[in-house]
């Protein structure tokens, strides 16, 4: 669920993930790996790459919460 959040945050931001991969100073095939969920970032890397998109951290985890509580619900 984290990793389709920083891929919707992503698109939103309207960057490629080469493009956040530079900015926020993290190799591309990660940032693949963690919007596949194969991977799961430290709080560093999430606040690089919060801080790339322009997005809260908080709100970003909230999403991935909010859409926990709606799959458990199913």
């Amino acid at each position: 669920m984290l990793g389709e959040e920083l891929r919707n945050a992503r698109t939103k931001a309207k960057m490629t993930q080469e493009e956040l991969s530079f900015v926020a100073g993290i190799d591309r095939t990660y940032i693949s790996q963690l919007e596949h969920n194969h991977k799961s970032p430290t709080v560093d890397v999430l606040f690089r790459i919060c801080d790339a998109l322009g997005v809260s951290p908080s709100k970003l985890l909230a999403n991935v919460e909010r859409r926990r509580a709606d799959s458990n619900m199913k």
